[in-house]
């Protein structure tokens, strides 16, 4: 008889680990943090003796945006950077949900400021279906969105192990609670994972 493949899928919501790490980088005065990332090392370091199967980096899709062409060009080059980064660091970039330009005043003066919108809803149904077809043993869920919780529910109904892995920082208590258990990226991993 032989023995069932664990599958460990990571799950990563990416403009939520991408604003950690911005965060913590500007903490301790280190620049272009993302640009400098090396996300294997990081991933490595809080997940120990957890090995994932895949490692699924989930993002929204850019468009051109009219009234901002300068910043449209500059988010959309630099989210083709982050994707070549990633994928040769084993990484599968799953694009779900959309970038949208919105006009906002601030201080009198009409700004478009964009928001990510639909990446947790990709992450829920990846998440939930694979699930279901057994195509896998334990998530390991990288995300501070409570949002997740409900999906984090159906997982666990056909005992699925799920792991919130999350930020000392700012851990998520929702997803703490919900979850089967917790692993906490620490500031000094990400730190450390910012190229010298």
């Amino acid at each position: 008889m032989t023995k069932k493949s664990q599958n460990i899928i990571l799950y990563i919501d990416g403009e939520n680990l991408k604003h950690y790490i911005k965060k913590v980088a500007k903490k301790h005065d280190k620049k272009n943090a993302i640009e400098k990332f090396e996300f294997s090392n990081m991933f490595s370091s809080a997940l120990g003796s957890i090995i994932p199967t895949y490692k699924r980096y989930y993002s929204a899709k850019l468009r051109f945006h009219q009234d901002s062409p300068k910043k449209s060009n500059e988010l959309i080059q630099n989210q083709r950077s982050l994707k070549s980064k990633l994928e040769n660091q084993g990484f599968i970039f799953t694009i779900g949900g959309n970038v949208r330009g919105q006009k906002v005043n601030i201080n009198g003066k009409t700004k478009t400021i964009f928001k990510e919108k639909g990446v947790d809803v990709k992450i829920a149904v990846d998440m939930v279906s694979e699930t279901c077809d057994k195509k896998v043993n334990t998530i390991v869920l990288c995300s501070s969105d409570s949002d997740l919780q409900p999906a984090v529910n159906e997982v666990k109904k056909r005992e699925v192990e799920i792991i919130y892995l999350g930020f000392e920082s700012q851990p998520n208590k929702g997803l703490i609670y919900t979850c089967d258990r917790s692993i906490l990226i620490r500031d000094d991993e990400i730190i450390k994972a910012i190229k010298k």
